[in-house]
């Protein structure tokens, strides 16, 4: 038996393992007829697969009473995924999430529910439960870096060495490009975890503030400084201290920074005692600080004293295959915020796939958010996205006048596949690319290859 393109498995074996799935996993078409269930359904109801198939809907519900509040009727009317704990015919409580299955005119095609009882909390244990159980090691997938990408993992690497060090590291890259995150994730990594981390925004500070800001200052120093006050260096006692947008520094501050990073010590304005400084300092640009030091309008000295290591964050242009976990996990993360979930239709998937993301990582945010919250359907699709995005995308055919709305679509989809291939070549660097699965984008280039041949 042949193997599928998308999962490497016969179907014989594929449907094997969805058998011995602990939760039972049923599949409706659009009109209430069972298509398939799975063999726990023998622990709920007391009916093999067999005869689960077998039995219409309603016999199921008001004969037999598998559940007392069944899901799959307002899955039909709104839908949209629902969840329902329920109670069945042999008296489990369960958790029912049904889930719709669309086609392309945004209709329901299929309906999967997934049920799952309480069943385990007996029979199967915990890993803490276990007493031999392996305790995770630091080497796991950080939280807050959402990355597919090799060029990512090697980033991430490279901030977990340094992470245990004190001296100095400079973070460069684009804006937007997450150079905050690996901030924090480098002091979360460090002995310094539990101790302040105190972010300070370079370009957000009036250069006449800056001194007291960073360094404090003694009652009677200037003008309204009536009582001491501490900065921002004794904030960060026994942390890290961020310099975020370094490059923005005052030229007169660099000099007193350079000397508090070397020395490890300030003096607060009006002082004459100094202060020992225990921090890490990490900062952080998104302009070329070596050509800015070349070039005099940063201290070459301070640059050196900073750039003990560095690290440089691709910008996502480079990295495409995150940009699909980016996409999902702030479409989630705003859905979840707004309360209000959408999906993402394969077409406006596609379309943001070829976008060039100028903005990096915080412009997926944005949008995301914006259209979780000015989409008032379910369903985010083309109409939904702004034009700013068709400007990298690519243009529309001519003479689209006297087509209909799927043929235009069907050119640039074709367009964007045909591209793709003479892009990427195989067929899974297209789906990666394009961010839909191996399958689509080989029936998807079948399609359109043998239509340009003939």
């Amino acid at each position: 038996m042949t193997k599928t393109e998308h999962f490497g498995l016969d179907f014989e074996t594929f449907a094997r393992l969805i058998d011995n799935l602990h939760d039972e996993v049923i599949i409706y078409d659009d009109n209430y007829r069972m298509l398939y269930v799975n063999r726990a359904c023998e622990r709920h109801y007391g009916f093999t697969q067999e005869q689960m198939v077998g039995l219409p809907f309603w016999e199921v519900i008001r004969e037999h009473a598998a559940w007392n509040r069944p899901a799959l009727p307002a899955v039909y009317q709104y839908k949209r995924a629902i969840k329902q704990e329920q109670k069945t015919y042999l008296g489990l409580d369960v958790l029912t999430i049904a889930n719709p299955i669309f086609d392309e005119n945004d209709e329901i095609e299929y309906v999967v529910l997934n049920i799952r009882d309480s069943v385990h909390k007996g029979q199967i244990p915990s890993l803490d439960e276990l007493d031999d159980a392996l305790e995770m090691t630091e080497e796991s997938h950080p939280q807050d870096l959402i990355y597919h990408s090799v060029a990512m993992g090697n980033v991430v690497q490279s901030a977990r060495k340094v992470a245990s060090l004190t001296a100095p590291c400079l973070l460069l890259g684009e804006s937007g490009c997450g150079k905050s995150l690996l901030a924090k994730f480098i002091h979360t990594n460090s002995t310094r975890r539990t101790k302040p981390f105190v972010v300070v925004n370079c370009a957000a500070i009036p250069d006449q503030l800056f001194e007291s800001e960073l360094f404090g200052h003694v009652k009677g120093a200037f003008s309204g400084a009536t009582a001491a006050r501490g900065g921002l260096f004794a904030k960060a006692a026994g942390g890290t201290l961020f310099l975020d947008e370094i490059s923005e520094l005052p030229y007169p501050m660099q000099a007193k920074l350079l000397h508090a990073v070397q020395e490890m010590e300030y003096r607060p304005v009006g002082s004459s005692q100094t202060v020992k400084a225990n921090v890490r300092i990490l900062a952080a640009s998104n302009r070329n600080l070596e050509r800015m030091a070349a070039d005099g309008t940063f201290r070459q000295d301070l640059f050196f004293r900073l750039n003990v290591f560095d690290i440089t964050i691709p910008p996502l242009r480079d990295r495409r295959e995150d940009l699909v976990p980016l996409i999902f996990y702030f479409l989630n993360h705003y859905g979840k915020k707004h309360g209000a979930a959408k999906r993402l239709s394969p077409e406006a998937q596609s379309l943001l796939c070829q976008h060039s993301w100028p903005g990096n990582v915080r412009e997926v945010a944005h949008l995301m958010e914006r259209l979780v919250v000015t989409t008032d359907t379910n369903a985010i699709t083309i109409e939904h996205l702004p034009t700013t995005l068709y400007q990298t995308a690519p243009t529309l055919p001519e003479s689209v006048g006297h087509k209909s709305l799927d043929m235009v679509l069907e050119s640039v989809e074709r367009k964007i596949i045909l591209d793709a291939q003479v892009m990427h070549g195989s067929t899974r660097k297209v789906a990666s690319a394009l961010g839909i699965s191996q399958s689509r984008a080989s029936r998807l280039i079948r399609k359109y290859t043998s239509s340009s041949e003939s």
